[in-house]
């Protein structure tokens, strides 16, 4: 699995994207608790299973970040409303449901992310039963 992921992070054609990626890989570790895992083109930490009100249920990541080509997204599952002064702080994002947006590393206050990431993963860690990842 490791080297599925290694090819992945290599086979990004932007050197600074690939950098990104790379360092990325360290913080979101770091800051999870959890390994690496490749799921298609994301790059997911941790493992959770939902289920909707409407019976709908599935697994997903509990924080993940895929290099795409237009931007990098950092998906911070519980989404951002616990987050509004930390974003201030960021640096140049855009944000979506649960993704963050950013264009490079170098756009965004490092020591922020880490506490958002941080801070979303124990929220996630709260409200469900998290696990290394999917079998």
């Amino acid at each position: 699995m490791m080297s599925q992921l290694n090819e992945f992070i290599q086979g990004i054609p932007s050197e600074t994207k690939r950098n990104d990626a790379i360092e990325l890989l360290k913080i979101l570790e770091e800051e999870s608790g959890y390994m690496p895992y490749l799921s298609g083109s994301i790059v997911g930490f941790g493992s959770y299973h939902y289920k909707y009100d409407s019976g709908r249920e599935g697994d997903s990541f509990v924080v993940a970040f895929s290099p795409r080509k237009a931007n990098i997204a950092i998906y911070i599952m519980p989404g951002f409303s616990t987050f509004e002064e930390q974003l201030k702080r960021l640096g140049k994002h855009k944000t979506g449901k649960s993704c963050l947006y950013i264009n490079k590393l170098k756009d965004v206050d490092i020591s922020t992310l880490r506490q958002i990431i941080s801070e979303s993963v124990n929220i996630m860690q709260t409200r469900y039963t998290c696990s290394a990842q999917p079998d």
